[in-house]
């Protein structure tokens, strides 16, 4: 099975004059990567990143992602991938970071004071799945990584954000708990992916997709022969897609979520 190429950087001189370049800030169980990227959504020098600390309380990541963003290049914006659910605009659960300290935190406000930029965050898994989605159909994103990410799509535009990733699959296991990194080093990788396609099949079922795309950093030890309807993303997206959130298309919903936090 061919394993997706990772999209390669834009370095080119003239990078910043093709719009306003967007600081994309992916946060994740095991590492802190941002990047900068144009108004198409290439990338624009160099990505960084530094190993998630554990704990991993809002007073260690926001200092961590303050440090990444000064070793690039100016900015005019910045996006947000945030493994949690996220409410107007303020995170209400992390389960791979420590859901007591994170929820009711607001760390796009946060950012926004030491950034001094307007900030925009949604949940890691939409993200990334507005990196490599087609705008058509109802479109599925999962990502596989320290836990289970979950996004819809319905052409284009975001459906509710679902925590599928604290759904019960199986006995008492969550979707986080039957096919994140933990069960990945546990199991090895052979029941892992018979967990996976278990997974795929309950979500076919379920969501009765027209495409599911499968990211995350696991996402590249698969080695399963899937259905044309289904298809392995570079991980990288959960960088790229950040520029999606700027958008006309959500404009709206960012507008709500302000509204609904200034109350």
């Amino acid at each position: 099975m061919s394993k997706p190429a990772p999209a390669a950087p834009s370095t080119g001189p003239d990078a910043s004059a093709s719009g306003p370049i967007t600081l994309a800030i992916d946060i994740g169980g095991s590492n802190l990567k941002a990047g900068l990227l144009d108004r198409d959504g290439a990338m624009v020098g160099k990505r960084v990143k530094v190993p998630t600390m554990h704990p991993s309380p809002p007073d260690q990541v926001v200092p961590a992602l303050v440090g990444l963003a000064g070793q690039l290049g100016p900015y005019d914006r910045v996006s947000v991938g945030f493994p949690g659910l996220i409410k107007n605009a303020i995170v209400q659960t992390a389960p791979n970071l420590g859901t007591k300290d994170w929820a009711g935190f607001d760390l796009a406000g946060a950012l926004h004071a030491q950034l001094g930029k307007p900030v925009r965050m949604l949940n890691d898994a939409t993200v990334q799945g507005l990196g490599v989605i087609s705008g058509r159909g109802l479109e599925c994103v999962i990502t596989l990584g320290t836990g289970f990410g979950f996004a819809l799509y319905q052409d284009g535009r975001l459906a509710p954000q679902l925590e599928m990733s604290q759904h019960v699959i199986r006995k008492d296991m969550t979707y986080d708990e039957y096919v994140g990194v933990e069960a990945f080093r546990k199991i090895g990788q052979k029941r892992w992916e018979r967990r996976v396609e278990r997974v795929l099949a309950q979500l076919r079922s379920v969501v009765n997709f027209d495409m599911l795309y499968i990211g995350g950093g696991d996402a590249q030890e698969l080695d399963l022969k899937l259905p044309k309807d289904v298809k392995i993303v570079s991980n990288q997206a959960g960088i790229t897609g950040g520029v999606r959130l700027w958008d006309g298309k959500l404009d709206d919903a960012f507008a709500k979520r302000d509204s609904a936090k200034a109350e």
